[in-house]
């Protein structure tokens, strides 16, 4: 089965729901912050370096789920799908009352 991710719950304290090139800056940061090479995070993850060089700088249209995964697992982080809203809040829904 293949799945093309373009927007997920990337989980974290403090991550809500982020396309593709949102999940790709986190990345970058969380790289950065860990003091590690996009080739590191390649040879950790699998994903090959060029994938990550592209979905950081938000040039990757689509990735598979399960390199996303390992990507954002290397962070102890994971993904979670979720729904689009595709229409507008309602007022209930907006002040908390559904």
């Amino acid at each position: 089965i293949i799945c093309h991710i373009t927007a997920l719950h990337y989980i974290n304290v403090g991550y809500s729901h982020m396309n593709l090139p949102k999940i790709g800056q986190q990345l970058r940061q969380d790289r950065r912050a860990a003091g590690l090479s996009q080739q590191q995070v390649s040879d950790r993850s699998g994903v090959d370096r060029s994938t990550i060089s592209k979905l950081e700088s938000g040039h990757l249209p689509e990735i598979g789920y399960t390199k996303l995964e390992r990507l954002v697992a290397l962070f102890g982080k994971e993904l979670v799908p979720a729904p689009l809203k595709r229409r507008r809040p309602t007022l209930d829904e907006l002040s908390g009352n559904d």
